[in-house]
């Protein structure tokens, strides 16, 4: 069911606005790129339901996007120094084997295919229900022989080399740290005053609180841009926690409409669950990343990027997230700090709930605060100030669509909106956004691209 109201929605939004071509004809180049521009951000959103069904954590969902992004960035890199690209150019080692090259006679104009099924095939392996990216595999293959952009003895050859791409990426995650997790030291909460504690209504365990033990990209270390400690619990009228607590109490329990809206166009919780008697339901919901994921597709679209363009700004995106979350993470169990939900209910009003369902991990600093705020200054480089777009990223999820005269103000909403859903104190949420702002211009100075470059066709 879920498949077909996706169909729908790809052909009322997207298919409706491309012709469709008579067999044994071929589109001019604009209409080529257009249409494998729709295709690829199709296969991500593929990518972006197994990790929904899968119940991916924030922080693992932006490691599937980064190396999924990864295999198909480097289908563009034929012979290319790691040195002079400005994205492989930050990998840390060790490395595999010298990189995979494109059989020489075959064009370059079938690198996006080769891209697109290396994309794929990383998702495919690394996540647990990845073999569900078969039939998204075998729908490209289908896309590019019914289209006539390649002749069926040469994919054979290009599937291989997707996969080779792929095999190189999975082997270069394999020393990530990601192994490592089940083997450190499981997280207990201290029971001190102030710390934090599981929340209803699952009472879930921490998740990934050894996060800051994964490899960076761009980041040396999981602390580089930690911010200031968060104000220290206290109870005492006039303190700076008290007034926050009850900035949250008094806030969410007069929410207009339009604030409610924002709470939960933002909600991003793929940890959302109800109870019906003795039964637990999850309501599956794309992650705070793959909302800007989805973001950074709908710019790709209205700036007509080609797909070169568009993986590699999905690259950098990614591989911003990734290192954003590893350095919000890190201070989430440094701080160790309680909820709101937790402290309202001992100290104030036991019968509250908030907007939002709390997600299972520490409150300091607000994570969706730390990568709105990377992830829209990385979009604002690339694609300027000023631009303008409709986010339609939750309609999937049965939201409706929100306008934006900027990345920086979806960022600022997307701050704003944990306040709003009684999840996060406002230091959390101001000191996350310049958290994620130092990272995004931390980045941003390492990476160091001309934008001509970039948008070259070359």
């Amino acid at each position: 069911m879920a498949k077909l109201l996706y169909t729908a929605f790809l052909f009322f939004f997207v298919g409706y606005l491309y012709p469709l071509y008579a067999v044994g004809t071929n589109p001019p180049d604009s209409e080529r790129e257009k249409q494998e521009l729709d295709w690829m951000i199709d296969h991500l959103f593929s990518i972006t339901e197994v990790m929904v069904n899968d119940v991916a954590s924030p922080p693992g969902a932006a490691r599937f996007y980064s190396y999924s992004l990864l295999a198909a960035h480097l289908a563009f890199q034929q012979g290319q120094d790691f040195a002079a690209d400005p994205l492989l150019s930050q990998l840390k080692g060790p490395f595999p084997n010298s990189l995979p090259t494109l059989p020489s006679e075959k064009e370059q104009s079938n690198t996006s295919f080769s891209a697109q099924y290396a994309m794929l095939e990383v998702g495919k392996r690394l996540m647990p229900s990845g073999k569900k990216l078969q039939e998204a595999q075998e729908k490209l293959q289908k896309q590019y022989l019914s289209n006539r952009y390649l002749k069926k003895r040469d994919m054979a050859e290009l599937v291989v080399y997707g996969e080779q791409l792929a095999q190189w990426v999975i082997d270069y995650a394999a020393e990530d740290g990601y192994r490592f997790l089940s083997t450190l030291k499981r997280y207990s909460p201290s029971g001190e005053e102030g710390k934090w504690y599981p929340t209803p209504p699952a009472y879930m365990a921490a998740i990934d609180p050894e996060w800051r033990t994964i490899r960076p990209f761009f980041l040396d270390k999981a602390s580089d841009f930690a911010p200031p400690p968060p104000a220290p619990f206290s109870l005492e009228p006039g303190s700076s926690f008290y007034e926050q607590l009850h900035e949250i109490y008094r806030v969410t329990g007069d929410l207009d409409e339009e604030q409610q809206l924002i709470a939960n166009f933002w909600d991003c919780n793929p940890f959302n669950v109800t109870y019906s008697g003795h039964m637990a339901i999850g309501l599956k919901k794309i992650t705070p990343g793959g909302h800007w994921i989805g973001i950074t597709g709908i710019a790709c679209k209205d700036a007509e990027l080609n797909v070169k363009q568009s993986i590699y700004i999905h690259s950098l995106v990614a591989m911003s997230l990734h290192d954003a979350f590893i350095s919000c993470w890190d201070e989430k169990y440094r701080s160790d700090r309680i909820r709101p939900l937790t402290a309202i209910n001992e100290h104030i009003d036991d019968t509250w709930r908030p907007q939002l369902q709390t997600p299972p991990f520490p409150e300091y600093t607000s994570g969706h605060s730390v990568i709105s705020r990377t992830s829209a200054i990385i979009l604002t480089d690339f694609f300027g100030e000023g631009f303008e777009f409709i986010d339609t990223s939750e309609v999937f999820f049965g939201l409706p669509e929100r306008a934006f005269d900027s990345f920086l103000q979806a960022s600022d909403e997307a701050a704003i909106s944990r306040l709003y859903g009684g999840i996060h104190f406002r230091d959390a949420i101001e000191e996350g956004t310049k958290q994620g702002d130092a990272i995004a211009q931390y980045i941003l100075k390492k990476v160091n691209s001309p934008k001509e470059m970039l948008l070259s066709n070359e």
